[in-house]
């Protein structure tokens, strides 16, 4: 990918796709206002280092799902607002995507101001990657720049579609981001620790796969260890597991028993202790079980002490950690204590440690520990697709992009 080191911006407009899909929440007096500024935040090196240089932004970005229809609670307003703040300037926001009115907005720009457009998904070419919609977003500027990792496994027109319009680069965050996760899966320091929880086998059995392959140790954690239990003839009692689930865990179980390529295997850790309620809440009856045999009529919903334990050992010893997911339902307090412990193993960790996923990224934010790590994962679907060994459009489509127009 091209840098942003190589594009010359000085007095040019440069269309940014950002990632700025972010929680939004009411203030006191009932306005809609940003509740998580993190991704905001993250991109700020970015669109600092481009006004720096004389860039006249135009930013781009969606939020939530609105499906190709103008949704008032959807609009970008409360981050315009947010970004007026963090930037300490003027951050004007456009009244649409594309149009007469904003192509006249974007013209009107100065070196080192801000534009920022209406909510992509507004236009229904958007999720389509329609040419139109493409064409008419590459004419707002001279420039592109993707730094919008989150989104990169999408091919839209904000993120594929219009790259090949523009001489394109990729932004700090995109660079880092992809240059990151490449390097642990490429090149890690050994051994190589992954942690993997959450609550579908289904939805990251080919990230799980892949450190199979790659991993010295593979931990499981969260809802997703019952499966692997139950293929192991545990009882599971009311826990959340299903067939697919199950049969997903036990080909990596025999995946897991062969010898890869050098002689060597890749070790798979299961809990050996939970901890159970009898239903999912915070006044939930609930104790510590000595063993992974969960009796009718309760739930597993935490890894218990010993398993903390276990884990945390192999976390100390490692080089290099990914942990993606969570341990338990870490936002009930009965049941934080695995994550927790999880967490503050993987902050003090003498290791490069990347941490993907919104679940986690938010236990350490519960934890305060938030900026312990090495690398925190803005991406959530684009860090399991870049994992699992996908091609991701958004990052593709940079790779020579432009090159007709240099």
């Amino acid at each position: 990918m091209r840098s942003i080191d190589e594009l010359d911006v000085k007095g040019r407009r440069v269309l940014v796709r950002v990632d700025f899909n972010v929680p939004l929440a009411q203030d006191a007096d009932g306005a809609l206002v940003v509740a998580d500024d993190t991704r905001l935040v993250a991109a700020l090196t970015t669109i600092e280092e481009l006004r720096a240089r004389g860039a006249r932004l135009v930013l781009v970005s969606h939020l939530g799902r609105p499906e190709g229809r103008r949704v008032q609670r959807l609009s970008m307003a409360p981050v315009a607002a947010r970004l007026r703040e963090l930037t300490r300037s003027q951050v004007t926001l456009a009244p649409a995507v594309v149009g007469e009115e904003v192509s006249e907005l974007a013209e009107q720009l100065r070196d080192g101001e801000i534009l920022l457009l209406e909510n992509v998904r507004f236009e229904g070419g958007e999720e389509r990657n329609d040419p139109e919609l493409a064409r008419a977003l590459a004419e707002l500027a001279e420039l592109y720049v993707d730094d919008a990792f989150g989104a990169a496994h999408r091919a839209h027109a904000s993120t594929e579609g219009v790259a090949h319009l523009l001489p394109s680069a990729a932004g700090r965050l995109l660079e880092r981001e992809v240059r990151t996760l490449a390097g642990i899966l490429e090149h890690p320091r050994h051994p190589l620790v992954a942690i993997i929880g959450g609550a579908k086998v289904a939805d990251k059995i080919a990230v799980i796969d892949r450190f199979l392959e790659l991993a010295d140790m593979l931990m499981i954690g969260g809802a997703m260890c019952f499966p692997f239990l139950c293929a192991q003839g545990h009882a599971v009692g009311e826990s959340l597991c299903d067939e697919q689930d199950t049969e997903h865990a036990r080909r990596a179980l025999a995946k897991a028993s062969e010898r890869r390529p050098g002689g060597a295997y890749a070790r798979v850790q299961l809990p050996v202790d939970l901890v159970i309620g009898d239903r999912l809440a915070e006044d939930a009856a609930h104790r510590v079980l000595d063993g992974v045999d969960v009796p009718d009529g309760w739930m597993g919903l935490d890894i218990g002490p010993k398993t903390a334990e276990r884990y945390g050992q192999e976390i100390a010893r490692a080089g290099t950690i990914f942990w993606n997911g969570p341990m338990g339902a870490f936002e009930l307090a009965p049941f934080a204590a695995g994550t927790r412990a999880i967490a503050e193993a993987v902050a003090a960790a003498d290791a490069l440690t990347v941490v993907g996923g919104g679940d986690s990224a938010a236990a350490l934010a519960q934890f305060g520990l938030e900026g312990t790590v090495d690398h925190l994962s803005t991406g959530g679907g684009a860090t399991l697709e870049l994992v699992e060994g996908n091609v991701l459009p958004g990052v593709q489509a940079l790779e020579g992009a432009g090159a007709a127009q240099r």
